[in-house]
């Protein structure tokens, strides 16, 4: 399917050339299981035209569960009338955990986990995922942009 913008192109074409870019990059990424990456490209179930190009400093691998060691840290938030369920605290994990986050809003958005610089997007209704492994110790905040709601904050120690 492809929409005509004002300018004339497409946007098939536009997504085209972002997935051939994701799919290079997963095909060049390290397999250091110590390497902060999302274990799936920054997006849901939302079709390959709506996703967008990851970060630069965000990689992507191509497939999440055929190649994936068990999950330390599962973390579960729900958005619903812009009330974060569960409230919004401190969540604390170990240096070296593999974390998936996973949110699903009531609204579009876009989930944020700073100082990873990982993202997702949250289309209305459908869960977002992102899965990384957490080798950075700190606090990091993890956010919606368009809501800007803070989910929690991420302890890793």
């Amino acid at each position: 399917m492809s929409v005509r913008t004002p300018a004339g192109r497409t946007t098939a074409a536009l997504a085209a050339a972002a997935l051939t870019a994701l799919l290079l990059v997963g095909c060049a990424q390290d397999d250091d299981p110590s390497v902060a990456t999302p274990s799936a490209a920054p997006t849901s179930a939302a079709p390959p035209s709506a996703t967008t190009a990851p970060t630069p400093t965000a990689g992507a691998t191509p497939s999440a569960a055929a190649s994936t060691p068990a999950v330390d840290r599962e973390i579960t938030v729900t958005i619903a009338k812009r009330r974060v369920d569960p409230p919004t605290g401190r969540i604390t994990v170990g240096k070296g955990e593999l974390v998936r986050i996973t949110v699903t809003s009531d609204v579009s958005d876009e989930l944020h986990v700073h100082g990873y610089d990982l993202g997702a997007r949250l289309p209305a209704g459908t869960p977002g995922l992102v899965e990384f492994r957490a080798d950075k110790t700190g606090l990091f905040e993890v956010e919606t942009h368009e809501t800007e709601l803070v989910l929690f904050q991420l302890v890793v120690r």
